[in-house]
C-alpha cells in the first residue's frame, strides 16, 4: 500500500507504543487519528507536536470496547479526514495477577479483560474492515503480546485474550479477503507502556532478564513492524514477534 496522504486510526494513541506508532506512520506520510479514553491533555499535546512536524491529525475521545464509540470514530473521522484507510488496534488493557491466584481472578476481571482485548477488537474489525473491504483495500494491525504465545504474563486473562487475538488476526484475515490484509504485532516486555507500569519490579527483571539479548523490546523497532505490516502487499494473517529474543515463534 501506498501510504501518502492514506488516514490511519490509532487505538490507544496516548500510551507509550500508541504514540510511536502515531509518530511513525505520520512520517510515513499518512494522516493520523489518535484515539484515546480520558488522557485528554495527553492527546492534545501529541496532536500540536504531530502537527508541528507537518502530520495531518485529530485526536478522538471514545470508549473503543462498545459498538456505539466505534461508530463515534469511524464516524468523526469520515467528517474530518474521509474513509479510514489503516486500522492499528493498540488499545489494552491488564491487570497483575499471578497464575497461582485463582480466587483473585473473578469473574468481573476475566470477563472485562477479555472483552477489552479480545471482543473490542473484533467489533472494531468487523464495523471498520467490512467498509475497507467495501472500499477495495484496507490495512489492520491488532497488537497483540508474546504473553499470548506460552504461559507467562501479567493473568491467566491477559494471556487468553492476547491468545485469542493472534487467533481472531488469521480468522479476521480470511473473512476480509483479499481486499483487506490484517496481522498482528506481538511485543515483549516494552519500558514506558502502561502495560508495564502494572507490573512488579521483580516481575519486568524476570522478563528483561530472560530473554537472549537481555533487555527489553524497544518501543521503536514495535512501531517499524506495525509500518511493515500496513506498507505490506502480501502478507496477511501472520504474526510477528518483537521481543529480544524471548519467545521463538
Amino acid at each position: 500500500m501506498k501510504l501518502d496522504g492514506k488516514i490511519a486510526v490509532v487505538t490507544g494513541g496516548t500510551g507509550g507504543l500508541g504514540w510511536r506508532i502515531c509518530c511513525t506512520l505520520g512520517i510515513s506520510g499518512m494522516k493520523i487519528v489518535l484515539v484515546y479514553l480520558n488522557s485528554h491533555q495527553k492527546a492534545e499535546r501529541y496532536v500540536e507536536e504531530l502537527k508541528k512536524n507537518g502530520i495531518q491529525s485529530f485526536a478522538v475521545s471514545a470508549d473503543i470496547t462498545t459498538e456505539k464509540g466505534i461508530a463515534s470514530v469511524t464516524e468523526k473521522t469520515k467528517d474530518i479526514f474521509g474513509i479510514i484507510d489503516v486500522l492499528i488496534l493498540d488499545a489494552a488493557y491488564n491487570k497483575a495477577i499471578p497464575f497461582q491466584a485463582l480466587d483473585t481472578l473473578t469473574p468481573e476481571i476475566w470477563d472485562y479483560i477479555v472483552h477489552f482485548n479480545l471482543s473490542a477488537p473484533f467489533l472494531a474489525m468487523r464495523r471498520i474492515g467490512g467498509a475497507m473491504k467495501d472500499n477495495g483495500e484496507g490495512r489492520i494491525v491488532t497488537i497483540s503480546s508474546i504473553a499470548g504465545l506460552y504461559p507467562f504474563g501479567s493473568s491467566i486473562a491477559y494471556c487468553v485474550s492476547k491468545a485469542g487475538l493472534i487467533h481472531l488476526t488469521r480468522c479476521m484475515a480470511v473473512a476480509l479477503a483479499p481486499e483487506v490484509l490484517v496481522n498482528c504485532v506481538a511485543p515483549g516486555l516494552m519500558d514506558g507502556t502502561r502495560m508495564t507500569s502494572n507490573l512488579t519490579p521483580e516481575f519486568t527483571t524476570i522478563a528483561r532478564d530472560s530473554t537472549i539479548l537481555k533487555r527489553s523490546a524497544d518501543k521503536d523497532d514495535v512501531a517499524e513492524a506495525v509500518l511493515t505490516l500496513v506498507r505490506t502487499d502480501s502478507i496477511t494473517g501472520q504474526t510477528l514477534v518483537v521481543d529480544s529474543g524471548k519467545v521463538f515463534h
